[in-house]
């Protein structure tokens, strides 16, 4: 049985895109607050090296001797916000380049934390950080930026989705490509390993090795083979599936963290495609037997999709955390962006789609001259899907100035290409321009 399990993982890595997405190190940054922000910088630059020396060195050698490719090696911090005291915006740029200098320093892929948790309200460091994104966001190379602005206990803060609007246009307005280092939350979680979400939860370890796993090829080819079979065999088939790839998953974490002597945390059991072929989460759900993404029976197929991975992967590995499903980033999935350019694929479908999904509207591109306020009316929305039905949702859209419906921007890499999407133009600035608090749903009320 081990060698049949053995030579499984070889074909799913050879043949079905299988891959370790990212061994993403958590690093507590709680006691590295000086008197003054330069030296919180140096404090905050000397831990990371110091704790994340070894961590790429260490991935490459569990890549080596098992041949199971670990695409990424991240690193996430606590959110920046927390310990930036009364840091001006100018002052939080040492606290983004101290970050930067320390992910290139140990060679990671990126590095996450620059965020703030605003869903009550704004402390002196949360505004500071927010004004600041402009130029970290566009200074530095490999750090990415998240703020949480809802959750289902303290509801959604009006404020700051109007501010995280105008503050996603400034950056257009520097960058085509800084918007995919930031995403806008609602329940965000605190042990999340993927980008450009994760940061280091203040409830972690100091030091903590978390794991994503991937397989939208591995699912795809599981589940050709039972095709014309019931949708109970489907959910079945991907479920088993799911307990494969999670345990390879559980098995490169529990090394890593060994080997670098520090904690293991969880495996983050999320399907991510990246833009080759074969490896989509849309062409997954079009082997369940939709004719292409964002027909209808779209959301339902993904629903199922979900749910399987989860119970599959909730099985196989003793931690089970982060966002765990299906990512459905339009740019970096080879038939999402199909999709998008036939037309199939609106922002209202992909709207309903982030109800049973993992996170929300995500990698998006919109035409450059979108209002700030349709911008944070689309967070709103998606806050609203997370916050009423107490799961994570979140957005990372990209205006990009000078383009319009129909263009293609390329944004690189893993990041992919993505067609400009027509947004609803009529207004929601009344709506966002009121300002305040949107209350918690009744059902918070658990205690």
């Amino acid at each position: 049985m081990e060698t049949k399990q053995i030579l499984e993982t070889i074909q799913m890595v050879e043949e079905e895109h299988l891959d370790i997405r990212t061994i993403t190190m958590g690093i507590s940054l709680l006691d590295t607050v000086a008197g003054d922000p330069k030296t919180t910088a140096q404090n905050i630059y000397n831990k990371i090296t110091t704790y994340a020396k070894d961590l790429v060195s260490v991935a490459e050698q569990i890549e080596r001797e098992f041949g199971i490719p670990i695409t990424n090696k991240r690193i996430s911090v606590t959110p920046i916000a927390l310990i930036a005291g009364h840091a001006t915006p100018d002052e939080m740029l040492y606290y983004a380049h101290a970050m930067d200098d320390a992910a290139k320093t140990v060679g990671v892929d990126f590095i996450g934390g620059y965020s703030a948790l605003v869903q009550k309200g704004f402390a002196n460091g949360d505004l500071a950080l927010i004004k600041s994104m402009p130029r970290a966001l566009t200074e530095t190379d490999l750090v990415m930026s998240s703020v949480n602005i809802g959750s289902t206990k303290a509801g959604i803060n009006l404020d700051a989705i109007k501010l995280m609007g105008e503050t996603v246009m400034a950056i257009a307005e520097k960058s085509d490509t800084a918007n995919a280092k930031l995403v806008i939350f609602a329940n965000a979680v605190e042990d999340n390993p993927f980008m450009a979400g994760a940061f280091h939860g203040v409830s972690e370890p100091d030091v903590v090795i978390n794991v994503g796993v991937s397989g939208p090829g591995v699912v795809k080819r599981a589940i050709e083979k039972v095709k014309g079979e019931s949708i109970q065999v489907v959910a079945e088939t991907v479920k088993q599936t799911a307990f494969k790839i999670t345990r390879v998953g559980q098995m490169v974490g529990s090394l890593a963290a060994q080997r670098l002597g520090v904690e293991f945390g969880i495996v983050d059991l999320s399907l991510a495609p990246t833009p080759a072929r074969g490896d989509s989460v849309a062409e997954v759900l079009e082997e369940i037997g939709l004719e292409q993404v964002g027909a209808h029976g779209t959301t339902a197929a993904l629903m199922l999709l979900n749910d399987a991975v989860k119970k599959g992967g909730v099985m196989a590995s003793q931690r089970v955390g982060g966002l765990s499903g299906a990512f459905i980033p339009v740019s970096e999935d080879a038939g999402m962006i199909d999709a998008a350019k036939a037309g199939v694929l609106s922002l209202a479908k992909l709207e309903a789609m982030t109800s049973v999904c993992s996170v929300g509207l995500d990698m998006i591109a919109i035409p450059g001259d979108t209002p700030a306020t349709t911008i944070s009316a689309m967070i709103a929305d998606e806050a609203a899907i997370g916050v009423q039905n107490n799961k994570t949702t979140a957005v990372r859209i990209l205006p990009t100035i000078g383009k319009y419906v129909g263009d293609m921007v390329d944004y690189g890499g893993l990041l992919g290409t993505a067609p400009v999407m027509p947004v609803v133009e009529k207004s929601s600035a009344d709506f966002i321009n009121r300002g305040g608090h949107i209350p918690a749903p009744i059902h918070s009320f658990k205690n």
